[in-house]
């Protein structure tokens, strides 16, 4: 959530940000309410210091035994006033509050501008692309030769866009898993927490996931609860509403959880086997950290995912997300994309961003900084890395040309395999 002070002295700023996000948030209406709210506030502020005056006149009528009849009719009003005036400005900071909820965060001077993935910008390679002399398959027809997948079975259970691990392929995923969460422990400083995979109204509007994408989340509708779309919910949450102390930061924390979405707006995307799922798992990374530093700690993230592609072998590049591709939330995000020999395509298996103070201000997370003063701190989160993904370029990348898969054996003491 922007600052409503921020809006109103950078309006064209904001105004920007909502067309380079492609969001539709009406700052005009915003700033209406609010004006009209602070005109109220005004008079409020008028009447309480008339009140308190004309309180102190009728105590010193009173201790001298005389008449304050017109003064206490004249207060009898005043709280009237008062009283109405109060629920018009508890009714004006609800829609304000609602209207915030709306705003998108402001993308980093440093993002490029444009409305779409087509302007994102490539940062940088790693590795090279594996070479083969045959034609490399995908990753559905390398599960089918190895039993590793039944989409089949897995349909008639829960409907289209859900897998089915099977035999070396569900011990495969496991072992992905497993992998992740032991390296960012050792050798990245990162403290693991399992935390719940359902989750409040509140906590899902903590980092921005509501109300823009409701459609896209899986609903309880009895308890008013949802299934998290990424561990990054409630992670991120887990301070929602303390404030923490400044030697507690930079605080790191790891997260496995499977991750659940609608997918509402996705039809006609590349929904093919394990490229978009209903239900998936994923390493989620996350950093409560202090304002100056979120930069930097930014592209620590960023190498900490990277990290985990490059033991395991993996040609990725690392890309700068445009304006246009930028989540809600996110102020600037960094992908990471492998290359997927067998698809002949670039599949996003991290995504590395900085938040700035939009969910910390959303979920109430502060922390008191070294000269005492109470401020809002940075949050940061990044897939390390999602399995689906993962698993498809591992698949295709150590492919053979009879249709097995044969990990290399520093892959396997990786994966404990």
């Amino acid at each position: 959530m922007l600052d409503i002070k921020f809006i109103r002295n950078n309006e064209q700023v904001v105004a920007d940000a909502i067309k380079n996000k492609n969001e539709k948030s009406d700052i005009k209406h915003l700033l209406f309410i609010d004006e009209e709210k602070r005109k109220l506030q005004f008079k409020f502020d008028t009447l309480r210091a008339n009140q308190n005056n004309v309180s102190k006149e009728i105590a010193t009528l009173k201790r001298e035994k005389k008449d304050a009849s017109k003064l206490l009719a004249e207060m009898k009003k005043i709280a009237g006033d008062i009283k109405k005036i109060s629920s018009e400005i508890s009714e004006l900071n609800m829609q304000i509050t609602n209207e915030l909820l709306r705003i998108p965060n402001i993308p980093d001077s440093d993002v490029p501008v444009g409305k779409d993935e087509s302007a994102n910008e490539i940062m940088s390679y790693w590795g090279e692309k594996p070479k083969f002399d045959f034609v490399p398959k995908d990753h559905l027809t390398l599960a089918e030769n190895n039993k590793l997948l039944d989409f089949k079975r897995a349909t008639k259970l829960s409907g289209s866009g859900f897998a089915g691990y099977t035999n070396k392929g569900a011990t495969f995923e496991r072992s992905i898993i497993n992998f992740m969460l032991d390296y960012h422990l050792e050798h990245h400083g990162y403290e693991e927490v399992s935390l719940p995979f359902i989750v409040s109204r509140k906590t899902m509007t903590g980092t921005g996931q509501l109300p823009k994408l409701e459609n896209d989340m899986y609903h309880i509708n009895e308890d008013d609860l949802f299934l998290v779309p990424t561990a990054e919910v409630s992670v991120t949450n887990f301070y929602a509403d303390e404030i923490l102390s400044f030697d507690m930061l930079p605080k790191k924390f790891v997260s496995y959880s499977p991750c659940f979405r609608r997918e509402a707006g996705s039809y006609g995307k590349d929904t093919k086997g394990l490229q978009r799922l209903h239900q998936f798992n994923k390493v989620e990374m996350v950093r409560f950290v202090h304002p100056n530093d979120s930069e930097q700690e930014l592209d620590d993230m960023v190498e900490n995912a990277a990290d985990i592609l490059k033991v395991l072998g993996l040609h990725y590049r690392v890309v700068k997300l445009a304006t246009g591709d930028l989540s809600f939330a996110s102020a600037k995000t960094y992908d990471l994309e492998l290359w997927a020999p067998g698809s002949q395509k670039w599949l996003e298996v991290s995504s590395v961003s900085n938040f700035r103070d939009f969910q910390s201000r959303r979920a109430g997370i502060r922390f008191r900084d070294k000269d005492g003063k109470v401020k809002f701190l940075h949050t940061l989160n990044g897939s390390g890395v999602a399995t689906p993904r993962l698993y498809i370029a591992l698949l295709e990348t150590y492919q053979t040309e009879d249709g097995k898969v044969e990990l290399p054996d520093f892959v396997k003491e990786y994966l404990r395999l």
